[in-house]
């Protein structure tokens, strides 16, 4: 009789606990679909004043890919954090749409919060604002401080307004960086370098206290081209005379002076600016153009980028067609293994590039890269799958971004057509491979490392025992035969001579005009022309084939997740108070991890790396 009472305690038990279970779970059902509906009515999208100015208003940096995982960034924009980059397409998307839509009366540039971005990306993004005039939709630029990049901008817009109280400063181009040869000396480090290329600047802070002569040539030669570029882009766009903006950068201090003191007067009075205005007579000015805004006369009628995108993109969502090119972009340092966006993995951008391979609507690919290189091993992965696509019928067309140099021309170099910017830095063949070991640094605080092995190779590559000659001989042989692969691809994928391609590499970095003059790409032209390339070596009529980006995707359980969190936001619920920021100790660790990012990161599995200094700022 005992024995069946517990059998029927136990499974009124278990049934108990499956029926609360089921009930949490209904509970937890009926709280999603209340979040959708009150999310549905509540949380609508803003309907578009019927006369509005587009408000593109840049944050960051301007990048071609944004940084960091899918998931990451939009849990970030949920809980607050702002933007730190812009990425390029959607200003120029936006601007596209805006041409022909009759809602937008006016372009409001607002460049206070740009940060910078390379030319080539200022040059893209002009020439979308130039396009957009052509419907006689005036575009007007403001901002509190316009930096060299954000006026660059501002240069092709119709009217441009300063604040009273602002400046226009332009520094030019050049690269400064720290040298650390002293201070490894001082710790008793061996910083064992191992590099071919003359001009392979990337070691030098390791091993000089100062910029060598190879470096100081090709880094000259690049910003006077560049600066060059920059000078007759503002003064054909912004109407000025030739030498106008060298002579503002040479002679600030002369300018300011005789504007007794005030560099907003002095720009005005050069013309670099239209008027100097506050606050208010920018809104008046906007006014004039957009309208009052409803419910609020002081301000104008506006519509900002990211709600204009967003809305746009639903409207027009047929961009994706029957054949199409697929858009691969490689944006970052290439490392191996799998890695976030902003990052380029070896194997998680070899996935994207299979992606293209086994989806049958893709007949041609556009590789957009912008990379200063990294690992060999990473980037051999990547052309391996270029290759792959190639040998399916399926072209590649490599288009450079602002930096397409080392191991980002390695990628590059291997698919049907190259094209450049004549604003990009590409080229930089060369190989390196470094390895610092702190034996004497600890011999010097009392501490030894001994031991035996069965060959000579046992307890090398070890960073408390110093590296033997066998082992050094060894490491430069495996470099040196990286750099004859690297020339040697290169003599073949561009039909030269191999001493020919030894000539314009050995780490030397040209500009795209450079580049092209070297052999080293097919023609100059924008990503848009690679696009246009790609579709006209799979045959494909313009007009008859959409353009197909190839991302990261987020999985369906990040997807539900970050829908959830949505909800929640848009039914009141405060989500920021379900994370905890960070406090002053992890926010110390944090920035140290930033700062020692650019060593520790590397993880090529030879040690072997084609990577440029290619900052030019």
């Amino acid at each position: 009789m005992s024995s069946s009472n517990f059998i029927v305690r136990l499974v009124s038990s278990i049934w108990s606990g499956v029926d609360g279970v089921r009930k949490i779970l209904h509970l937890l059902l009926l709280l999603v679909l209340f979040l959708a509906f009150f999310g549905a009515i509540s949380g609508a999208p803003q309907i578009m004043p019927q006369r509005a100015a587009l408000v593109i208003q840049p944050v960051g940096a301007l990048v071609d890919q944004l940084d960091g995982d899918p998931y990451d960034r939009a849990l970030a924009e949920l809980l607050g954090d702002g933007p730190t980059q812009t990425l390029v397409q959607d200003v120029i998307d936006a601007l596209a749409y805006a041409k022909t839509d009759d809602r937008v009366t006016a372009v409001h540039l607002e460049m206070s919060a740009l940060a910078g971005g390379g030319l080539s990306k200022l040059r893209r993004i002009g020439t979308a604002i130039e396009d957009f005039r052509t419907s006689g939709k005036p575009v007007v630029a403001s901002a509190d401080f316009f930096s060299q990049a954000s006026y660059h901008l501002a240069a092709h817009a119709d009217e441009i307004y300063l604040h009273p109280e602002g400046m226009v400063f332009m520094r030019g181009y050049g690269g400064y960086r720290s040298y650390y040869k002293e201070a490894i000396d001082t710790l008793r480090l061996d910083w064992n370098v191992f590099r071919v290329g003359t001009h392979k600047s990337f070691v030098e802070p390791y091993t000089r206290m100062n910029m060598s002569p190879q470096d100081r040539e090709s880094t000259t030669r690049l910003i006077d081209q560049f600066w060059t570029m920059y000078q007759q882009d503002v003064e054909a766009a912004r109407g000025l005379d030739a030498g106008t903006v060298d002579d503002f950068a040479q002679n600030l201090v002369a300018h300011v002076t005789a504007a007794g003191g005030d560099i907003a007067v002095a720009a005005r009075e050069l013309g670099l600016v239209d008027e100097l205005a506050g606050r208010a007579e920018l809104r008046a000015v906007l006014k004039s153009y957009a309208g009052e805004e409803d419910g609020d006369s002081s301000m104008y009628s506006a519509v900002y980028l990211d709600d204009y995108l967003g809305q746009m993109n639903l409207l027009h969502d047929n961009d994706v067609q029957d054949e199409n090119v697929a858009i691969v972009v490689a944006v970052g340092t290439i490392l191996d293994g799998s890695q976030s966006s902003g990052t380029i993995g070896g194997d998680s951008t070899a996935a994207l590039l299979r992606r293209a391979l086994s989806d049958d609507s893709v007949k041609a690919v556009v590789l957009r890269i912008d990379s200063p290189g990294g690992s060999v091993f990473a980037s051999e992965v990547i052309a391996h799958e270029v290759q792959a696509l190639q040998a399916a019928g399926k072209p590649v067309v490599a288009s450079m971004g602002s930096v397409a140099a080392s191991g980002g021309y390695w990628i590059a170099v291997v698919t049907d057509k190259v094209i450049a910017s004549p604003a990009t830095v590409t080229g930089s063949i060369g190989v390196f491979g470094m390895f610092p070991t702190y034996q004497r640094t600890l011999e010097a605080v009392g501490v030894a490392t001994d031991g035996v092995g069965s060959t000579p190779w046992v307890g090398q590559l070890r960073p408390d025992r110093e590296m033997s000659a066998s082992m050094k001989e060894l490491f430069q042989l495996v470099i040196n035969d990286t750099y004859d692969d690297f020339i040697s691809g290169v003599a073949d994928s561009r039909a030269m001579d191999k001493q020919a391609v030894d000539s314009v590499a050995q780490g030397q970095v040209w500009t795209g005009v450079d580049a092209l003059e070297n052999g080293l790409v097919d023609e100059l032209g924008t990503f848009e022309d690679a696009v246009s390339a790609a579709a006209d070596l799979a045959s494909l009529a313009e007009g008859d084939y959409g353009q197909k980006f190839i991302e990261t995707r987020m999985s369906p359980t990040e997807q539900m997740v970050l829908d959830f969190f949505a909800l929640s936001k848009r039914a009141g619920v405060d989500i920021s108070s379900l994370t905890r920021g960070p406090g002053a100790l992890e926010s110390f660790a944090n920035r140290l991890q930033e700062l020692l990012a650019g060593l520790s990161q590397f993880n090529d599995p030879k040690g072997v790396y084609s990577h440029c200094f290619c900052e030019i700022e």
